[in-house]
């Protein structure tokens, strides 16, 4: 899948510097179930990347690996959506429009009637791109959820704004 500034590609091996580069920033991975990786977890994680077809490389037409989208199909025709970039390139449409590149492809030439994206009510980026793009808050989950423990070992509960897209609800995208 490509736009004029976007190629969706399969993870490679090669894209362990540039996977690193935002894997390894806690800023970036604020809201996402994992710290921080180090340089030989990011090849680790580049390697199983390329062997998972649920996620997807996003780069520039020029090559550079600036972020992922996350795709996996669900039960009923539903699939979950999810994205990681480099803090480098926000603010520049490319999250946008890599979804967009997504939702585009996965209404056209599959099955799949709908699509679910989870986030935390914080992250205030994250639930705007979905809103931007189409998705529609179905709810707000309170306390479901929970990737940190307190330093007394409790459970550090996180809400959750659920959001969903059905297919004849983004006509536009596949005209």
């Amino acid at each position: 899948m490509k736009s004029n500034r976007l190629l969706l590609r399969k993870f490679e091996k090669t894209d362990t510097l540039a996977l690193f580069e935002y894997l390894s920033d806690s800023e970036v991975l604020k809201y996402e179930p994992y710290k921080p990786f180090s340089l030989e977890q990011a090849a680790e994680e580049a390697l199983k990347r390329a062997e998972t077809p649920e996620f997807i490389a996003v780069c520039t037409t020029e090559g550079k690996l600036i972020g992922n989208l996350y795709f996996a199909e669900g039960n009923f025709n539903t699939w979950t959506l999810g994205y990681v970039f480099n803090k480098k390139y926000l603010g520049q449409g490319y999250a946008s429009e890599s979804v967009k590149l997504l939702l585009e492809y996965v209404f056209r030439e599959t099955p799949i009637h709908r699509g679910v994206a989870l986030c935390n009510p914080e992250n205030k980026a994250s639930w705007s791109l979905l809103e931007r793009v189409g998705f529609r808050r179905e709810g707000h989950l309170k306390k479901n959820v929970y990737f940190w423990k307190d330093e007394t070992d409790q459970p550090v509960w996180q809400d959750t704004f659920e959001y969903g897209l059905l297919k004849d609800e983004c006509a536009s995208l596949l005209k």
